[in-house]
């Protein structure tokens, strides 16, 4: 029997499948199957690849999205702004549980399985999940040791993972050291020192041989290597140019900062955008990385933009010590169908775009594509994204000077040396990466990545230059988090520039305390503690003296007052010091400050010792008693001080 048959005598149409005749509405079925093919004919004219990478990128949004929503809301974006806040001394609840574990690794996984479409990284995220396994290894210690919690010891234990996570990304245990304390600590203890490096040296040691072991290298070696000249590696007239880039890397990084923190804003207010984010993340998550993967689609324009290479080959292909324009004045390469390993730079070539102008054109778009990526949902690095735009800054700037010296720079004993574009990526990755998280460590950082130090002084200057420009005019990467998160931190304070050491404690303190009187009676004092929430008291020897003498903490002041009105006597009035003589606890108070206390000090000391509140105490007498909301009015007020009524 044949496979196609025709339909009854006399009917038009073309022959179906003799399978479709058995089945419902055979006619109907043939025609709906041909429509589909058509426009399946016309949707993959532009090349099915397209499709799969939107898909690809829509759905590990998604997925990290799912992922975080389903365990937990506290473990999407980097994480350090919000470590920054608890090494300060400050308790987020569940922030560091364990349960968070697992969908801040499987986001994570999704975040880097997007690639340079998302064109995100890890280093935040990290050590999240590095603080997470040390907070959890402290209570499993405290639990075996059967020990009290000593949160001196797990502030230690967090300081130490902190440096363990940047390490481990990079392999790099000093800039990592160096990095974390830069980053999350506004005071440092020496004692942590040695434990930082000690933690960080294990997991960066283990990365590498890792790498040996899954015979990815054949020894330890560095990341990113480079072959840059180690008898003359720079000229002197070239350090002028490395500051001058520096200056530029800090210009740009304010207006990213600037940029980040406004449209971060913009999307949180904005009616649209802001019930996308209350209802439905993940669409707006899918709608961001459609966005981005159909500009970086390789064969539209992600061809401009070197699309097709990875976090890490961006980084081999800048780090490139030849220069491009000058190659392809001698050769017009085409670009080749898949990425050549060998011939990185060819990626970044166009006949008629030119290397500046496809430099130029990924430094355009990944500036407004990099902070629209970051508002996604889903936890994910900073760092490494303007670490990469660093680096095509240095890059551009370097080919540029080859292009203007294509004969080098001659020495007065005529020795020329060559421009080396690649020194100016490095030099380019430090400072813009330096100024953007207000950083000197990077400098080390990208002499532990790229193995040679032969460029350590004019990296180092232009690093401090981007940071110069920077610190003046726009808070950290972190700072930014923190005040869009708004989260409990206390803010810089610079005498010269604030005044600060003229401001005293008495004109900014709050001086409506609630005191516990040790002759008040039994009555007042349990209207007192049940009006107000207040962990603790600060007592005083009478009403009238107001002289301290210790602070009552509210959980063990309360049940002595459940217990104590079963025993009253008749014609007995019970006051306060008969509870404390029943066993009550009373605190010594180991800080005071004074009324002529300058505002410099008490932030100095709110900082060193993590203090939440301190009393302000004269002649013994308690007078009033200082927050971090005091403070910070404090300071808000001194930078910007209020219109005069």
């Amino acid at each position: 029997m044949e496979d196609l048959v025709g339909l009854h005598e006399g009917a038009a149409g073309e022959p179906v499948a003799l399978q479709e005749l058995w089945g419902p509405c055979p006619r109907t079925q043939h025609r709906i199957r041909g429509f589909l093919e058509r426009v399946k004919r016309q949707l993959f004219r532009v090349g099915e690849d397209w499709y799969f990478l939107v898909g690809l990128g829509v759905l590990m949004a998604i997925i990290s999205f799912t992922m975080n929503f389903a365990v937990s809301r506290v473990v999407h974006g980097s994480g350090i702004s919000e470590l920054k806040v608890i090494l300060s001394g400050v308790v987020l609840e569940d922030y560091l549980d364990i349960k968070n574990f697992g969908a801040k690794v499987v986001g994570l996984t999704c975040t880097l399985a997007c690639g340079s479409t998302i064109f995100l990284g890890k280093v935040g995220p990290f050590t999240h999940i590095c603080c997470m396994i040390a907070s959890y290894m402290g209570k499993v210690r405290i639990s075996a040791l059967g020990e009290y919690e000593n949160k001196i010891k797990q502030n230690e234990l967090l300081v130490a993972a902190a440096a363990v996570g940047v390490a481990t990304v990079f392999g790099a245990p000093f800039s990592g050291v160096l990095f974390s304390i830069e980053v999350m600590s506004s005071h440092f203890a020496v004692w942590d020192y040695w434990r930082g490096f000690f933690s960080a040296v294990c997991g960066a040691f283990m990365f590498r041989l890792l790498a040996v072991f899954n015979s990815e290298q054949e020894t330890i070696t560095s990341l990113f290597k480079t072959r840059f000249r180690v008898d003359i590696p720079f000229d002197l007239p070239e350090i002028f140019f490395f500051v001058l880039l520096g200056f530029v890397c800090g210009i740009m990084s304010c207006a990213y900062l600037f940029g980040h923190r406004r449209f971060v804003m913009f999307v949180r207010t904005n009616c649209i955008t802001k019930n996308l984010l209350a209802t439905d993340k993940p669409l707006y998550a899918a709608l961001v990385a459609l966005i981005l993967a159909s500009i970086t689609y390789p064969h539209s324009l992600g061809r401009f933009m070197a699309s097709r290479l990875s976090m890490n080959l961006y980084l081999n292909s800048l780090f490139d010590n030849q220069s491009w324009a000058l190659l392809s004045r001698n050769s017009s390469p085409e670009w080749p169908p898949e990425v050549d390993p060998n011939n990185l730079w060819f990626e970044w070539y166009h006949p008629q775009f030119t290397i500046f102008g496809t430099l130029t054109f990924f430094l355009v778009m990944k500036f407004w594509m990099l902070i629209l990526a970051t508002t996604i949902p889903m936890p994910a690095g900073y760092f490494m994204p303007v670490f990469i735009y660093g680096a095509a800054m240095g890059r551009i700037f370097g080919e540029i000077l080859a292009v203007i010296f294509p004969e080098g720079i001659k020495t007065d004993d005529g020795v020329v040396n060559t421009i080396l574009p690649g020194a100016y990526a490095v030099a380019g990755a430090a400072a813009f990466s330096g100024a953007v998280t207000h950083t000197i460590s990077t400098a080390l950082l990208v002499f532990e990545l790229t193995g040679q130090f032969v460029h350590v002084l004019p990296v180092l200057m232009a690093v401090l230059a981007a940071n110069a420009v920077c610190q003046n005019f726009q808070p950290s990467f972190y700072d930014n988090g923190i005040i869009l998160k708004k989260l409990p931190y206390l803010p810089r304070v610079v005498g010269r520039k604030l005044n600060s050491h003229w401001v005293t404690a008495e004109l900014f303190m709050n001086p409506n305390i609630t005191t516990l009187a040790k002759d008040s009676p039994l009555d007042e004092v349990v209207k007192t503690v049940t009006s107000t929430e207040a962990a603790e008291f600060p007592l005083v020897e009478s009403e009238e003296s107001q002289i301290l003498v210790g602070i009552i903490q509210r959980a063990q002041l309360l049940p002595f007052l459940q217990a104590e009105p079963s025993i009253q006597t008749p014609g007995h009035q019970w006051r306060l010091q008969d509870v404390l003589s029943g066993g009550c606890p009373v605190e010594p108070v180991t800080l005071q400050l004074s009324p002529q206390t300058s505002l410099h000090q008490v932030h100095h000391l709110f900082e060193l010792l993590k203090m939440r509140r301190i009393l302000v105490t004269s002649m013994g007498r308690v007078v009033g008693f200082i927050s971090w909301v005091e403070l910070k009015k404090a300071i808000a007020d001194l930078a910007n001080p209020p219109a005069p009524k």
